[in-house]
């Protein structure tokens, strides 16, 4: 790959990845300053981008891979997106706030397998290469949360404003990337090609079945950090929230580094577990922490995403591909991300806003309540895992 090109691709996955940074973390404490929302129509909101993974899939196997190329009809959906992103700041009722969001995020998640689509594309080595300009989509997100935090911006609308600009420049942008053209009638497209149906026979290895369900029941306390943390640290006081939560960001950078030594010594179990654990003791940090002389307590609690979130994710992807192996790898991750950042998200969101509105009280929200929820649901499944799971040091693939 020419450096022109790794460069290319780069600014590519820095303005993907900003964008999403841009609006997503704040849009809580967005919607309950500007729409006076519910914690259930905040969570519903969340759940627009759950079900937009669920669907996007089959936008971009049956239509996008055959039909267009990918890096044109990113450009397309970004400049669409850019114009909603402006439209969700014109809107003052919960309910249409709800179908732009839908809308946009119904453009704007077929634009990630896009933008890696492109990358692939372009790549000698992608098992080298391609982990190197996906860091820059970490990079983008880092940078959209400082700047935000920095201008005190994540109250306002200015959030989407910049979002928006930047979904034009990068659906601008996106007409000059090397080209990636359509695969035509050769593409292997079909709606169960889509789902990925091919890794079903996944579900009859039952360390794997074990695993999914759980990564699927993980994904409830998931939706309670990205949903509410945000809004949680604003209305405690915490100054600059969005700024310091990109402190999770740079742990998830972090501790990726040490996600393949780990699982060569460690073994899967114990990733997973170290990930479950970790989910407990952030929301038991963020039920105890405050502005107060538990300050610390809401740092761990941000600083944890990384292990969180690699350890149980990240690890998951790799397991997934283990189990799988090659024949089936790329079903397989795709059945993943279906039920995790699909089913499980769609659940977690409406549940974490259900949960949030049952716990309002005179000045806000009784938050240490409400975070003993993922708590004890993150403590359910890690008792689950550990009395079901058995899986072997050297993974077998399942037959």
């Amino acid at each position: 790959m020419k450096t022109k090109t790794g460069i290319q691709l780069s600014i590519m996955m820095l303005l993907e990845y900003f964008i999403w940074g841009a609006w997503y973390v704040t849009m809580g404490t967005y919607m309950g300053e500007h729409l006076h929302s519910s914690g259930l129509q905040i969570g519903a909101a969340y759940s627009a981008l759950a079900i937009a993974t669920i669907i996007s899939p089959f936008f971009v196997g049956l239509i996008a891979d055959r039909y267009f190329a990918a890096q044109k009809i990113m450009g397309l959906l970004h400049l669409v997106g850019a114009g909603l992103l402006f439209m969700a700041t014109k809107i003052n009722d919960n309910t249409a706030f709800y179908w732009v969001i839908l809308l946009y995020s119904l453009l704007y998640m077929p634009t990630i397998a896009l933008s890696n689509s492109v990358a692939f594309h372009q790549m000698d080595e992608p098992g080298k290469q391609f982990p190197w300009i996906r860091v820059f989509g970490t990079l983008g997100w880092i940078i959209a949360g400082l700047l935000i935090g920095f201008l005190e911006w994540e109250k306002t609308y200015n959030t989407f404003y910049i979002a928006a600009a930047i979904s034009a420049v990068l659906g601008l942008y996106s007409f000059v990337l090397p080209d990636t053209p359509p695969k035509g009638n050769s593409a292997d497209a079909s709606a169960s090609k889509a789902l990925g149906t091919d890794a079903f026979v996944l579900f009859k290895d039952k360390p794997y079945l074990i695993f999914l369900i759980a990564a699927i029941l993980v994904c409830i306390p998931l939706s309670f950090y990205y949903g509410f943390a945000n809004p949680f640290l604003n209305e405690i006081g915490l100054h600059n929230a969005a700024g310091k939560m990109i402190l999770g960001q740079v742990s998830e950078a972090v501790f990726i580094l040490a996600i393949p030594f780990l699982f060569t010594n460690i073994g899967v179990k114990n990733m997973l577990l170290l990930g479950m654990t970790a989910w407990i003791l952030r929301y038991i940090c963020f039920a105890y922490g405050n502005t107060d002389i538990n300050t610390w307590m809401l740092y761990a609690g941000i600083i944890l995403h990384g292990v969180c979130y690699d350890f149980f994710f990240v690890t998951g992807y790799m397991y997934t591909e283990k189990k799988a192996g090659e024949k089936i790898k790329n079903a397989a991750q795709g059945l993943f991300t279906f039920a995790t950042y699909g089913v499980g998200m769609f659940i977690g969101t409406w549940f974490s806003g259900f949960i949030v509105d049952q716990h309002i009280i005179a000045n806000g929200h009784d938050w240490k309540s409400i975070w003993f929820v993922p708590a004890m649901i993150a403590a359910a499944v890690l008792v689950y895992f550990i009395l079901f799971f058995r899986e072997k040091k050297e993974i077998p693939q399942a037959t």
